[in-house]
């Protein structure tokens, strides 16, 4: 039997990031998503319906019920059935082990895979069909578990010209001179570099050059995807300092330097359009944009309701890709609205798990036991 609502995401997807979603073309997408995880997600369905929220009575997307990041950790959340779980993704480790790891169980690969690619290529090689992708970030075939992995092993799989690879080893950090080897091949080669990695991989690697020195600059038409926020493990880094470091050591300037939001949770990514928009873009109101399937809201840490325009809050996001799990994610990340689509991320909110997402956690266990 055809699958009429994953066939329209995927159209969706596949239109690109260019192709503008009006309102009530997501909403009608939206609901049809909260329809089939209200009838195949057991737990979710007896979350909602605690809270009032049924398909009959919901009319907004804005109005199905967002399930806290925390729960993620708790309870494998898949729409349909568990033994059809093609990937499971794992937040990074904890001192908790895996029962402190938020795991999200994907269903449905494919379905990652047509929202992921267009707004790769959209936001990091609008300009270039293949690039030398060299990543600062686990490899994919030795860390499966890795969403970040994943994404970026996808990307260089689908726009790489097949001699990138990967840098960086889990216990031993950046592997230094193998992503110096590769610097220096793709200088011999003449080719655009798109350089991945994490703030912290890319502080690790800075700070195993103070000087500047020991690499050659990219080559011209170079840029950097920059993910993970500011912190390294040891410690902070301003926006401005990791930048203006990057630039020195392979000579690829802040306005060209995408930050890439995302989280095992969602199976979309948000990047800044900074290789779209050029200055007027990668100046200081960046913001992050989320894709046509993508809404997000930012709301009040306690009631849960939109914060006036200009206040931060929690960054609430309806995701689309994530059909076979849940859509509607509520994050413990701090963010402030950039103009009318675009947010930029603060960082977490500080101390205990914000009160909202606390409740509304309990709530969703309750259901669980409640249908043991």
């Amino acid at each position: 039997m055809t699958d009429e609502l994953r066939s329209d995401l995927l159209e969706v997807f596949r239109s690109g990031v260019g192709a503008s979603l009006p309102d009530p073309v997501f909403n009608a997408l939206a609901l049809r998503a909260f329809q089939r995880q209200f009838h195949e997600n057991p737990v979710y369905g007896a979350y909602c319906r605690a809270r009032g929220a049924t398909p009959a009575s919901v009319e907004r997307w804005e109005e199905v019920p967002a399930v806290p990041t925390r729960a993620f950790k708790e309870l494998p959340l898949v729409t349909g059935d568990l033994d059809e779980v093609e990937r499971v993704f794992r937040t990074s480790g904890t001192s908790r082990g895996l029962q402190g790891r938020g795991s999200h169980h994907v269903a449905d690969l494919q379905l990652y895979d047509e929202a992921l690619l267009p707004n790769f290529k959209a936001h990091l090689l609008p300009d270039l069909e293949r690039a030398r992708i060299l990543a600062l970030v686990p490899d994919p075939q030795r860390v499966p578990e890795s969403s970040l992995g994943y994404m970026v092993g996808r990307g260089m799989a689908a726009f790489g010209d097949g001699k990138g690879g990967f840098f960086l080893e889990l216990e031993e950090g950046v592997n230094a001179e193998g992503f110096s080897g590769a610097v220096g091949r793709a200088v011999e080669d003449q080719v655009p570099v798109l350089l991945c990695g994490t703030a912290f991989a890319f502080v690790h690697l800075l700070d195993r050059s103070p000087d500047g020195g020991g690499l050659p600059h990219l080559p011209p038409g170079s840029r950097v995807m920059e993910t993970g926020g500011f912190k390294g493990r040891s410690r902070t880094v301003s926006r401005d300092d990791l930048y203006g470091g990057l630039e020195g050591l392979v000579g690829v300037p802040a306005s060209r330097i995408v930050n890439e939001y995302g989280m095992t949770e969602l199976l979309s990514q948000f990047y800044e359009p900074v290789l779209l928009e050029g200055e007027a873009g990668a100046g200081a109101s960046r913001g992050l944009r989320p894709p046509p399937w993508v809404r997000t809201r930012i709301l009040d840490p306690v009631e849960l309701t939109p914060v006036s325009p200009g206040e931060p809050g929690l960054l609430c996001h309806f995701d689309l890709a994530n059909l076979r799990s849940v859509c509607h994610v509520l994050t413990e990340d701090l963010g402030e609205a950039v103009g009318e689509v675009d947010f930029r991320v603060l960082g977490r909110s500080p101390g205990a798990e914000p009160r909202g997402c606390s409740l509304a956690t309990e709530e969703l266990l309750r259901a669980h036991e409640e249908r043991r």
